[in-house]
């Protein structure tokens, strides 16, 4: 089977699908072989490739699909908003092994959003429009989006779910919260289940999404064919194996203090750059710890101490004051109790 008739596949079978969620800086290769020994997602989004007039294929983006380490299908994302160069990006992706091709209409960076990209494009609907009509010409593999709410309010959601209708997009991930929002409070998983009962399409609900039993909650709520999940993997690359022992009705398996530890020794090996000073490789493992240490006891003292580590040594002794133990972790946030309503919530 290509990689399109596997996620094609996908879509169409009985279980949830679990995506993991495009992260600029984080989900490259290496993190990728990680998250594959832990269980793994369905399926796999790129970090986003940048388009405009004079881009180019980024080459440690295009590894990723040539080196895919998962076995499972990978959808090659694009931001931004030359309609030209959108559709010679999209022609030269499916020159490689990708399930999909994937518009961001809704990365919430400043540097993004003010170029009118991601989800700045929210304040575009007729840029939008031409946008996917340009695609869905150039596009012979499934075409997908992932959008936010809305930029700054979701009143326009309605108008923008008309739209993707309109242009037969193959699937689309809602991010429950506005652009302006950025990852703070308010999440709308009620307008996840507006998309999933307005779109011909199957729809993966994204945001917030940090435990087993709030993600069937969540899945049973909003009637999405699935999850996308993002920050929740890096606290815990578990949950992927954790949802679906939730949804099997089996016991949810919860890693030890010390198997967290293990996990980010992987990490600073699969992370490591040749060449690069101790002190970087501390402040790139930084980038990560910042949610697995959420997920830890004295979480707030935790990340103090780690976020101010300077050497490889000073960094695992604080994580082994903290991890080296053999009791279970749920790797939550503290008051993330699994809610018990779709309204919208934190």
């Amino acid at each position: 089977m290509t990689p399109t008739d596997t996620f094609r596949a996908l879509l169409r079978g009985p279980e949830p699908v679990l995506a993991l969620a495009p992260m600029q800086d984080v989900t490259d290769l290496a993190f990728w072989r990680v998250m594959a020994r832990y269980g793994g997602a369905d399926a796999y989004w790129t970090e986003y490739f940048r388009v405009h007039a004079d881009s180019r294929l980024e080459k440690w983006i295009v590894e990723s699909i040539t080196h895919n380490p998962t076995g499972r299908p990978v959808v090659a994302q694009m931001i931004g908003n030359d309609v030209p160069a959108l559709v010679r990006t999209a022609r030269e992706l499916q020159q490689y092994p990708i399930a999909a091709i994937d518009l961001n209409l809704g990365c919430p960076a400043p540097v993004v959003y003010r170029k009118c990209a991601g989800g700045g494009l929210l304040r575009d609907m007729a840029r939008i429009d031409a946008i996917l009509g340009a695609l869905r010409e150039a596009v012979s593999i499934p075409l997908t989006v992932k959008t936010r709410v809305g930029f700054d309010s979701p009143a326009p959601f309605g108008g923008l779910l008309a739209l993707l209708a309109r242009h037969s997009i193959d699937l689309v991930t809602v991010h429950g919260r506005t652009v302006a929002q950025m990852y703070g409070p308010g999440i709308r998983y009620d307008l996840i289940a507006q998309a999933v009962d307005e779109l011909p399409c199957p729809v993966l609900g994204n945001g917030n999404v940090h435990g087993p039993e709030q993600a069937a909650l969540l899945l049973a709520w909003t009637g999405a064919r699935g999850l996308m999940i993002g920050r929740g993997a890096i606290r815990n690359p578990w949950l992927f194996r954790q949802i679906r022992q939730q949804l099997r009705g089996e016991p949810v398996t919860l890693p030890t203090g010390r198997e967290v530890l293990g996990y980010i020794g992987e990490l600073w090996e699969a992370e490591a750059t040749p060449g690069a000073s101790e002190t970087a490789q501390v402040q790139r493992l930084k980038k990560f710890m910042n949610f697995i240490g959420e997920g830890a006891a004295a979480a707030e003292r935790f990340l103090y101490e780690i976020r101010r580590a300077t050497t490889k040594a000073g960094f695992f002794k604080v994580c082994a004051r903290y991890l080296d133990h053999d009791e279970p972790m749920r790797l939550e946030p503290a008051g993330r109790a699994a809610p018990t309503n779709p309204t919208p919530t934190s």
